[in-house]
């Protein structure tokens, strides 16, 4: 009966599990702001990359073709 207190004891106090959990929680908050900052990035690529098309469509004559 000791030995299963004893044993209960630990399992209750024990916090290693909830410290591998926390860094899990920061790890995926981490990825999350990752990747919300590149898919601004590519919007901002991708409207940068349609305002070139666009010029160089003009300045090349591209409409009369």
């Amino acid at each position: 009966m000791v030995t299963y207190r004893h044993n209960l004891k630990q399992i209750v106090y024990d916090e290693t599990g909830a410290t591998v959990i926390e860094y899990g929680l920061i790890v995926s908050l981490l990825v999350l702001a990752i990747i919300a900052s590149l898919r601004s990035v590519a919007d901002e690529t991708n409207g940068l990359w349609a305002t070139v098309s666009t010029n160089v469509n003009s300045v090349m004559g591209a409409n009369e073709i």
